[in-house]
């Protein structure tokens, strides 16, 4: 399967129930999902702004209610300031205020409706074995942690709601040491060299039993202890067990590329590339809020030394 043609800002990789794919937005505020299925060729051009810059803005975001959520273009089609917003869309951006609204209180309407529903503390390790602590909505129980890529992963607690839950979530950051977050480099370059399957295993069964510990003895009201595991998709499978996988040798994130994806672990995709036998790994979180031009392209690969061992 061969990509469409033409120019469009990418807001990054994304599950549904059907699989991964590539979220898109044409210059006339269009927006399309771009399956990223077996099979699929994803050949395109990084295309810089006028000043150079690479990341642009994705604009801002208005949370409706507990389900919808309302993507905003930014108005001056500007470069990235702060992640991947300008100052005037993060400003006005709904979503940033999710992460500290259990200490500041402030929440407009639609996100309050958001906050209400049931969410989830989760643990997730990766394939090298980092491991944080997470929350994921009701809704989004399971894809939450395909989306992260964990490897393996145990949900630990349901809470009433979303500020239970961001509390409960500090609480295990600051007494059992778990980090809120791991870069998305990170997750893609450990596939290369993933630990076996039962160390990951072990390794989030005891960080998600001493979250449980911890929570079971706090006075905090507002949610219950759980043991319950993720089973991540099948096609992790095929990521995990390709042999002689190495990294991406080019940054997807600038340039030109031709890929033929086989399997996705969250962002991270196993591909294939004309001229070689040998499977990469490239992380495609790298695309999120690059100007691309899909077309006729491909990837010069420069002179690669497999390792011996």
């Amino acid at each position: 399967m061969r990509t469409d043609t033409g120019r469009y800002l990418s807001a990054g990789v994304s599950w549904d129930d059907a699989g991964p794919c590539l979220a898109l937005r044409s210059p006339a505020g269009e927006t399309r999902q771009m399956r990223l299925d077996a099979g699929t060729v994803l050949s395109y051009r990084v295309l810089p702004g006028e000043d150079g810059a690479l990341r642009h803005c994705l604009g801002s975001v208005k949370v409706q209610d507990r389900y919808t959520r309302t993507a905003e273009p930014c108005p001056g089609h500007c470069a990235a300031e702060r992640g991947y917003q300008c100052g005037s869309c993060f400003a006005r951006d709904d979503w940033r205020l999710v992460h500290n609204v259990h200490r500041s209180g402030i929440a407009p309407p639609g996100l309050k409706l958001y906050l209400e529903q049931p969410h989830w503390l989760y643990v997730a390790t990766f394939a090298d074995g980092s491991t944080k602590v997470g929350t994921a909505a009701d809704g989004r129980k399971h894809l939450r942690l395909v989306e992260q890529g964990a490897v393996a992963a145990r949900y630990v607690a349901r809470a009433d709601n979303g500020r239970v839950v961001r509390v409960l979530e500090d609480l295990v950051t600051n007494e059992a040491g778990l980090v809120q977050a791991v870069r998305s480099g990170v997750k893609a370059a450990a596939l290369a060299q993933p630990l076996e399957a039962g160390v990951l295993d072990r390794t989030n069964s005891v960080h998600a039993a001493a979250a449980r510990d911890l929570l079971a003895g706090t006075d905090i009201p507002g949610f219950t202890v759980t043991a319950e595991t993720f089973h991540r998709p099948d096609q992790a499978e095929t990521v995990l067990g390709a042999a002689g996988a190495i990294a991406y040798p080019l940054d997807p994130g600038s340039g030109e590329h031709a890929m033929v994806i086989q399997a996705m672990v969250g962002a991270a995709a196993l591909v294939a590339v004309e001229g070689t036998d040998t499977p990469f790994l490239a992380d495609l979180a790298r695309l999120k809020g690059r100007r691309l031009h899909l077309g006729s392209y491909q990837t010069r690969l420069p002179a690669l030394q497999t390792a011996l061992f």
